[in-house]
């Protein structure tokens, strides 16, 4: 079947189009991965040609230990986003649509599979008040704070530009950030797929079961 090829850039900019609070920078400096999708392909997933290397980050999880995400999510399937707890729509709708996906999987498919928020605003949001936002979506999420700088470089790892909290023209502070979902292989622990924030909770029922087990979607 006939493939069309794209830059994951240029799909993190068709997402930037679609946000209004949360927002998103433009990452056309950041590394271009080749991903394919069949043409005509309604998927809300996008299978990475070069999968991206699970960044390397010790941040600090939502009971105050350090927590290695290489080293703790290594051989299990782990989808990871970057967003912030005060975000009025994009990132609470997404975590959302992932826990009410991750509760229709068997109970020993919820046991393996790492959901992980990292946090775009580690002033505001502190291991408690990560833990606290996290609770009332699902309990078992994992939530990572730490050094603006770090959590801003293991983004860029895997092509999301994130920037420091500004104040809108309300006096508001927002977080600019990507809002890509990015699922890692417990085969290789490489992030294999690629989700946009237009993703439903259907789109991650439907795919779940094979990200588990590393799987293409």
């Amino acid at each position: 079947m006939r493939k069309k090829t794209y830059a994951t850039a240029a799909l993190f900019v068709a997402a930037a189009l679609a946000l209004s609070a949360c927002g998103s920078g433009d990452d056309s400096a950041e590394p271009v991965a080749v991903v394919s999708a069949e043409a005509g392909s309604a998927k809300a997933a996008t299978v990475l040609d070069n999968p991206f290397e699970k960044p390397d980050l010790v941040l600090t999880d939502t009971t105050g230990k350090k927590y290695d995400l290489r080293a703790l999510t290594k051989g299990r399937p782990t989808l990871v986003y970057f967003g912030y707890t005060h975000c009025p729509d994009v990132c609470p709708l997404t975590m959302n649509n992932l826990a009410v996906a991750r509760k229709q999987l068997p109970k020993a498919e919820q046991d393996k599979l790492r959901v992980v928020f990292v946090t775009t605003d580690p002033a505001r949001d502190t291991p408690a008040a990560l833990g606290t936002w996290l609770k009332g979506i699902d309990p078992d999420f994992i939530g990572l704070t730490g050094d603006f700088a770090t959590i801003q470089a293991g983004a860029r790892r895997l092509g999301i530009t994130i920037e420091p909290t500004t104040k809108d023209k309300n006096g508001k502070t927002v977080s600019v950030h990507g809002t890509q979902v990015i699922a890692f292989s417990p085969k290789t622990d490489a992030g294999y797929v690629l989700y946009g924030e237009s993703a439903t909770v259907d789109d991650y029922t439907k795919d779940l079961p094979k990200i588990v087990e590393g799987k293409n979607p």
